[in-house]
């Protein structure tokens, strides 16, 4: 009897609703079924959008800095919307179902954009002017069609990526120390299969669209999510669920408008007063930060209902209300990672643009523009590559830690992003004085597309230093009930990057432009200015950098929870 108990886990059931069988459910199958989906996930997307900006400019004649912001719209559109797939899963669908029902969509829209770029009523006339005021724009009905296409792609990409990866660790039992393994290895292979499909998408996916047809490289996209979602399905029966426990979200507004019901009373002097009823092994020490939402434990007449059961959105824990301060803490840092992806964002889209200017032969073979981006994949592997081997032993020898910790790596990804803008700044003047002697009009200028690659190498190793400290920080840093919520906040900084790049573009391009559609950010690159732009990012980045480094130091200050101490009350009782 005891061993049919051990083979049972506690916390997850089969598809019938049973409490799950470890011979029969979870384990490395399942888990690779599912890690299928988010490979194609990564295809896709990053498929479409380092290479979107060549189809917007060279096929529908869109300027380059609307272009710009067609992509990081879409982008940062893709990473918001996984706040909702987590909302759902948390609350209503589970992951099986979120995943299923939004790798559907984002089959429908990777679909719909193969159709969009086959049809040629879907795209304006031909043209080979290198000045785009001379050639027809897409039409309204025909951006519609695309923006159709792109927003059904962005809305399955934020709602399975949310839950691909929890669903992924779901088949594992963190109470057993051998599936607890697993898990860990499962990560590892995760990061590296997501890295394999960015490389696929970079490279092959790229070439096809280029250099064979670009209707037949979103089918590929669309036809690898239908087999995965297949593949996917096809391993029903052996997945382990884990029930809904509810959104996170909905326990931080709790907190929030118990706080402002009640933000007329006054505190008790002592903490003790406030309201806790959690496990002592599960509850959190109360402490002085953000002393306004203390007031959500207050004890007030009527925040009880039957059987003395208090009413969540008048009258919280202390725990909770801990929780939801641990979540502010994490802002500050927070808010300061955002403009690192500000900065991702000019590297897919005005340095693409600056490649389909440059010479990208290599003897006969024509480089695509959009293939720049594997210089990030190829700096991201060498990076962790580099710092696993080499950094963290002699860290570990030097300062007997084992690397640099998450804020020093996030600290490190800002750094590399302010130089790695000022280089690219330096080198869109090299290809501007190209420009100048060669004349503006000239569609391909003398002068090779290799000088991109610090750019493309200094960002990248940026992004792996920024990404796996984002990542680690907020996972580490926030209440254990609130993982998925943290998780859905670091995707976030992705989203409100890209967003800050479309509105940085569009102030700039209003500011330094005119009415022939020159300014810094041009419609033909050659006559602008887009050194400038892209010396205001380094500015921007380097004193977000120092702000960062602040808000660290201020974190680290007050990291730890401070119990409540009998010295800060007076003996009359008076605080």
């Amino acid at each position: 009897m005891e061993e049919k108990m051990s083979l049972k886990v506690s916390d997850a059931v089969d598809y019938k609703g049973f409490p799950a069988d470890k011979s029969k459910t979870g384990g490395w199958v399942p888990a690779a079924l599912i890690l299928g989906i988010e490979i194609c996930e990564r295809l896709s997307t990053m498929g479409i959008a380092v290479n979107l900006v060549t189809y917007l400019g060279g096929i529908l004649h869109i300027p380059s800095a609307a272009s710009a912001n067609i992509v990081t719209d879409f982008m940062g559109t893709s990473f918001l919307l996984c706040m909702l797939g987590g909302f759902l899963a948390d609350s209503f669908l589970g992951r099986y179902k979120t995943i299923a029902i939004f790798a559907s969509i984002q089959t429908i829209g990777t679909a719909t954009l193969a159709m969009s770029t086959k049809l040629p009523q879907l795209r304006p006339p031909a043209c080979h002017s290198v000045d785009m005021s001379n050639c027809k724009q897409a039409s309204g009905s025909q951006m519609g069609i695309l923006y159709l296409a792109l927003y059904l792609v962005a809305l399955g990409t934020g709602g399975l990526k949310s839950s691909v990866s929890g669903f992924g660790t779901d088949q594992f039992d963190e109470k057993d120390e051998k599936e607890k393994t697993q898990m860990a290895y499962f990560f590892n292979r995760f990061f590296f299969f997501v890295s394999m499909g960015t490389f696929m998408a970079v490279t092959v996916l790229v070439y096809i669209q280029d250099q064979v047809d670009r209707s037949l490289g979103y089918g590929v996209c669309s036809v690898s999510m239908l087999v995965a979602i297949l593949i996917f399905l096809s391993g029903t029966r052996r997945y382990r669920y884990k029930k809904s426990v509810g959104s996170p979200i909905v326990s931080i507004l709790q907190v929030v408008v118990a706080a402002i019901k009640k933000k007329k009373m006054e505190l008790p002097c002592n903490d003790v007063s406030l309201y806790e009823d959690s496990p002592e092994a599960l509850r959190i020490h109360h402490t002085d930060q953000f002393r306004c939402l203390d007031k959500a434990a207050i004890i007030a007449e009527g925040d009880f209902v039957i059987d003395s059961i208090p009413n969540p959105w008048k009258l919280c824990t202390v725990t909770r209300v801990e929780e939801v301060k641990m979540m502010a803490r994490l802002l500050p840092i927070w808010a300061t990672t955002i403009i690192f992806w500000t900065v991702y964002a000019q590297m897919i889209t005005f340095s693409v643009q600056q490649a389909m200017t440059m010479d990208r032969y290599v003897g006969t073979f024509k480089i695509p523009a959009g293939s720049l981006t594997v210089f990030f994949v190829a700096a991201i592997l060498i990076t962790l590559a580099v710092y696993d081997r080499f950094v963290m032993p002699l860290w570990k020898k030097w300062k007997g830690k084992p690397g640099f910790t998450n804020l020093q790596r996030i600290s490190i990804g800002l750094a590399l992003s302010v130089i790695g803008m000022g280089v690219a700044s330096l080198v869109e003047m090299k290809r501007l004085s190209v420009a100048k002697h060669e004349g503006r009009a000239t569609s391909t200028l003398p002068i090779s597309v290799f000088w991109l690659i610090p750019q493309f190498f200094l960002i990248g190793a940026g992004e792996a230093f920024i990404y796996t400290g984002q990542l680690d920080f907020f996972i580490t840093q926030s209440p254990k009930g609130m993982k998925t919520m943290s998780t859905g906040l670091f995707l976030t900084t992705l989203a409100l990057g890209f967003f800050l790049s479309s509105f940085l573009v569009s102030v700039v391009k209003k500011v330094t432009g005119n009415n022939h559609g020159n300014g810094w950010l041009a419609d033909n690159i050659n006559v602008g200015r887009l050194d400038l732009f892209y010396g205001l990012v380094a500015m921007l980045s380097l004193i977000n950098f120092f702000l960062n480094l602040i808000c660290a130091k201020w974190f680290k200050a007050h990291k730890t929870a401070k119990p409540a101490a009998l010295d800060d009350i007076e003996v009359n009782g008076k605080c």
